[in-house]
């Protein structure tokens, strides 16, 4: 539907920023799209990380791409997060 937010958050399974990422949007309600790179294979891997650099030239985790690049946020950040998809009523 074109009134819903699409949210794609790239990560890896291992990494403590990305676990609270998820841990918030979980906590907020959030529908959303997880791709941990770790746990992929190699060729999916670097799809995924095609479309990390799309957004994230440094390829660094989490990377939070919110209505395909409307809005990206990179690493854990509590207050960008919640600024950006708190609006939910």
């Amino acid at each position: 539907m074109s009134d819903e937010r699409k949210i794609v958050l790239f990560a890896l399974s291992t990494c403590p920023a990305c676990k609270k990422t998820k841990d918030l949007l979980n906590s907020m309600g959030i529908d959303y799209v997880s791709a941990d790179l770790d746990t992929v294979d190699i060729e999916s891997r670097n799809r995924l990380l095609e479309k990390v650099r799309e957004h994230n030239p440094k390829e660094t985790f989490p990377t939070l791409v919110i209505n395909a690049g409307e809005k990206v946020i990179v690493g854990y950040s509590k207050e960008e997060i919640t600024e950006a998809l708190g609006n939910t009523g």
